[in-house]
């Protein structure tokens, strides 16, 4: 991934339940640790889901800021999370939760390498048979190169 967008400690599979706000205070956290975003982004993250979700499908769920917290924004990064046991969002059931921050317009090109990823079957399968973080970071590592 171009500009380590994504690096391996950003690539988590979390094995016990989970809720939709902790999963998103989580993905936060990692764009946080990151340097990516300041704190008060990740209340954004939370402001935007209680307005829109950010379910897209497939078991994806892609919780980012407002637009008002673009200023937070550092720059471009994303946290990976595969949960073993699917969140209630909204009614929908999630298990990839991907957090993003895109810095100068750069989170449409992410979400673009996102989208194509979770849109073929057979990738949203290896997604979710992948062993461990490693393997899993692998199949991530192509998005925005």
């Amino acid at each position: 991934m171009s500009g380590n967008v994504l690096t391996r400690d950003r690539v988590r599979i979390v094995t016990g339940p989970s809720d939709r706000d902790s999963a998103i205070r989580a993905a936060g956290a990692q764009l946080v640790e990151a340097g990516a975003v300041t704190p008060p982004y990740v209340e954004a993250m939370l402001q935007r889901e209680a307005t829109v979700s950010t379910f897209m499908g497939n078991g994806l769920a892609i919780p980012h800021g407002t637009n008002e917290a673009k200023d937070e924004v550092r720059s471009s990064a994303l946290s990976v999370t595969r949960y073993e046991t699917p969140i209630d969002w909204a009614g929908e059931p999630v298990s990839f939760v991907i957090g993003i921050a895109g810095a100068d317009g750069g989170h449409l090109e992410l979400l673009s390498g996102i989208a194509i990823l979770f849109s073929e079957e057979d990738s949203v399968q290896a997604l979710r048979d992948a062993p461990d973080e490693d393997a899993l970071f692998a199949l991530f590592d192509g998005i925005g190169a």
